[in-house]
């Protein structure tokens, strides 16, 4: 179940409806797709073959293709973070700076968990996300991501260009998705 922490007073906005109202007056997007059209090996296995990969992004297809005819978005794919993740820690010390991007930052949590704070209105916001989890960052709102307890998440990741990726920090430092 989807849950808003705000990191300053520890209040919290818990369940679908209301984490979607909430994330909507500030140009983010919640939806849950669920995952119970996925075979659970699909779900649970966290070193995917390519075909795999494609088997999820299949899945979601419908989905998809309607993200992408509303917001221009022309590509995806499959991100996995675990304890089988070479430099796992370095990564998540970039993910965990805060940054923005000129793209939108859209995932869809496939399996595991994790936390994205947001700023908004100069406040901490935490949107916890799991299984079946869709969330749409827009461009330019300042972010960062962190694994929670659970340490591993998979998530579809939707793109407008490869480059809008990139993490700005500040502006004079930015990190690319090869880095």
């Amino acid at each position: 179940m989807p849950k808003i922490v705000f990191r300053d007073t520890s209040e919290t906005i818990e369940g679908v409806e209301a984490v979607k109202e909430f994330l909507s007056r500030y140009g983010i997007t919640y939806d849950n797709w669920g995952v119970d059209r996925l075979p659970e090996k699909l779900r649970k296995e966290y070193n995917l073959t390519e075909e795999e990969q494609q088997e999820i992004i299949n899945a979601y297809r419908e989905e998809l293709e309607k993200l992408k005819k509303e917001k221009g978005y022309i590509t995806e794919d499959i991100v996995v973070l675990s304890e089988n993740t070479p430099n796992l820690e370095q990564l998540m010390a970039k993910f965990k700076r805060e940054h923005h991007h000129t793209d939108d930052e859209v995932r869809f949590v496939v399996d595991g968990s994790g936390i994205f704070p947001v700023k908004i209105e100069g406040k901490i916001v935490e949107i916890h996300v799991g299984p079946g989890d869709l969330i749409v960052v827009p461009a330019g709102a300042r972010h960062w991501f962190e694994l929670d307890e659970n340490r591993k998440i998979k998530c579809i990741r939707v793109f407008k260009t490869p480059a809008g990726w990139e993490a700005i920090y500040n502006e004079n430092e930015k990190a690319t998705m090869n880095d």
